[in-house]
């Protein structure tokens, strides 16, 4: 006997089977709830039933169309065929449409019917359980699926906060060592600025203006560990001089390169003095070894090179400037890159930062360039 009293649905045309059947449930303690046809059986039909059993032969519909509306319904409550004497072909029949077992009637054997009967109900009963645990099971699996996302999206939060804050603080300290010189006060900016500019007339995605935004932030960084107060002597560089500032690139990608998340900014930091025609420093790379990013900073950082006060040399107008640029074109500049620069700078005059005035003659792009 089952803990509690099952829910049984029968459904007979023949009054008296329907009876007889029913006190027989009812008296191994289940709760009966009997029906005449098959469309009545489907009017009462809810989930809350453990069994049903349902005769053949009836008027309307009978079992074989009544068992395949119950099966539309995906209720998975398992079905017991009422088959009177010589129907054992109608009941193969109801099986292969889904039917849990037959019962031949007159039932003459109470213990098989009742053996039948708890098989039956057992069967619902590890339906309904199994259903539960699938249930409460993906309720689980998407609850904590919601709590991994939800740290998963907290981590990416932190993540990118001491991204940031690790960048602000280097260049702060940046900031710090350019406004200790009047030349250099502000380089990083206007570079910045320059280089935005020309990603975003050239269609750059927004990954990859943030990369130019904090490559361009960082790209003098190397000069925080090496003395180059040499910049504000008030004539030109010794040899020894220059190559202690040319060290700066590689020095400045060295120490970004333990932020695993800098690692295409410190590329274009070390390469940020490299030339199209492989005769800059580092690395002696060019043409396509240079990818566009760093032209962009390489075109910006030497106009704002050129366009500011140096003590060593007299700065350009930007009119000279450009035409600077434009004669360095290949050699030591993208084209494409000074193509679009110099038509932003001559749309904006107010980009120009810089008083006109005679400029040294036979000065190059890479005089002017730190």
């Amino acid at each position: 006997m089952n803990a509690q009293p099952a829910k049984i649905l029968i459904t007979d045309d023949d009054s008296l089977v329907r009876d007889a059947v029913a006190k027989i449930l009812e008296m191994f303690g289940h709760q009966v709830v009997p029906t005449g046809s098959g469309e009545e059986a489907l009017a009462v039909l809810d989930k809350d039933f453990d069994l049903i059993i349902l005769d053949i032969n009836m008027p309307g519909m009978d079992g074989f169309e009544t068992i395949t509306a119950i099966n539309q319904r995906g209720l998975d409550i398992p079905v017991l065929f009422l088959t009177g004497a010589g129907s054992m072909e109608y009941a193969i029949k109801a099986i292969n449409l889904g039917a849990y077992d037959f019962i031949q009637k007159p039932i003459e054997d109470i213990d098989l019917f009742n053996v039948k009967i708890n098989r039956a109900i057992e069967k619902r009963m590890f339906v309904v359980k199994e259903k539960t645990y699938k249930q409460n099971l993906e309720a689980e699996v998407a609850a904590k699926t919601r709590e991994l996302a939800e740290k998963n999206k907290l981590l990416r939060q932190y993540s990118h906060h001491l991204e940031v804050a690790t960048v602000n603080t280097i260049i702060t300290l940046q900031t710090a060592l350019e406004e200790k010189d009047r030349y250099t006060a502000g380089h990083t900016n206007r570079v910045t600025h320059y280089s935005i500019l020309i990603g975003r007339a050239m269609g750059l995605t927004p990954e990859e203006m943030a990369i130019l935004d904090r490559a361009c932030q960082l790209h003098d960084i190397g000069k925080l560990v090496i003395d180059v107060s040499c910049i504000q002597k008030p004539g030109p560089l010794t040899d020894e001089e220059w190559h202690l500032v040319r060290k700066h690139p590689e020095i400045g990608e060295n120490i970004i390169k333990p932020l695993a998340f800098l690692e295409r900014e410190g590329a274009i930091v070390r390469h940020h003095h490299e030339r199209m025609d492989g005769k800059g420093y580092p690395d002696g790379i060019g043409g396509s070894e240079l990818d566009l990013l760093t032209r962009i900073v390489t075109v910006a950082d030497s106009y704002d090179a050129m366009t500011s006060q140096r003590s060593y040399r007299i700065n350009l107008s930007r009119e000279e400037a450009i035409a600077e640029l434009r004669r360095c074109v290949g050699s030591q500049f993208d084209p494409e890159v000074v193509n679009v620069f110099a038509a932003i700078l001559l749309e904006n005059t107010g980009l120009n930062h810089t008083i006109l005035r005679e400029r040294q003659p036979q000065q190059s792009a890479d005089f002017f360039a730190g």
